[in-house]
């Protein structure tokens, strides 16, 4: 089966699991995941399935990736905080839906992978730091929109706080693996957050601090 085929097969399954955002959709149609992915796992590129990326972290499926960025609803100017770069799969998808991506990775040699995958798909409305994600980007607030690809034991105050009015932030929230869930948090006047549960997930936990010095590849 080849990569067009995979695709259009993954595009129907997500449609199947929910998904009904054309835009969404059309992003993702256009990051071809295997490039986000080590060379032992580019075969499963396009299966549901969390796949792990080094350092102890994970590329998350399709499905989980196509839900949390349908639940930002992320307009076409919004500018967007991630938390959690990782290889750079979400990133890119969010890279095509909105006008600027701000994105924190604490570990080093990822972020130059991600920056190099973004770099090769042309994708030039990224900016990158590495750094503690758990203290957002101070300097950038306040975002439209805020993602975070990690689990943060509870709702993150410091990223809530740097949300625009009317900016929405999608954070899974959770101490143990098992026990985790998606939080939509929309930020209806200066100090007034609506917060939604909305389904079950299991991430990699969000790590405060700076990662130990790592080596780029």
């Amino acid at each position: 089966m080849n990569v067009a085929t995979r695709t259009i097969r993954l595009i129907l399954d997500l449609r199947r699991e929910g998904v009904t955002d054309t835009r969404v959709l059309a992003a993702i149609e256009r990051v071809p995941r295997e490039m986000f992915l080590p060379a032992t796992f580019v075969d499963q590129a396009y299966e549901d399935v969390a796949l792990p990326i080094g350092y102890g972290q994970t590329l998350s499926q399709p499905s989980v990736v196509a839900r949390m960025t349908q639940a930002l609803d992320v307009p076409e100017r919004a500018k967007v905080l991630e938390v959690g770069t990782g290889s750079g799969y979400q990133t890119a998808v969010l890279a095509r839906l909105s006008r600027r991506v701000y994105t924190i990775e604490r570990h080093q040699p990822l972020l130059y992978g991600a920056e190099k995958r973004l770099e090769a798909l042309k994708l030039r409305n990224v900016t990158t730091r590495c750094g503690d994600g758990s203290r957002g980007w101070p300097t950038q607030a306040p975002f439209d929109r805020v993602i975070v690809t990690c689990a943060a034991p509870f709702a993150p105050e410091p990223l809530a706080a740097q949300l625009a009015p009317g900016g929405v932030m999608v954070v899974p929230v959770g101490r143990e693996r098992r026990d985790q869930q998606v939080l939509r948090i929309r930020r209806t006047a200066a100090d007034d957050f609506h917060v939604e549960t909305l389904w079950t997930v299991r991430f990699v936990p969000l790590v405060a601090g700076a990662a130990p010095e790592e080596a780029r590849p």
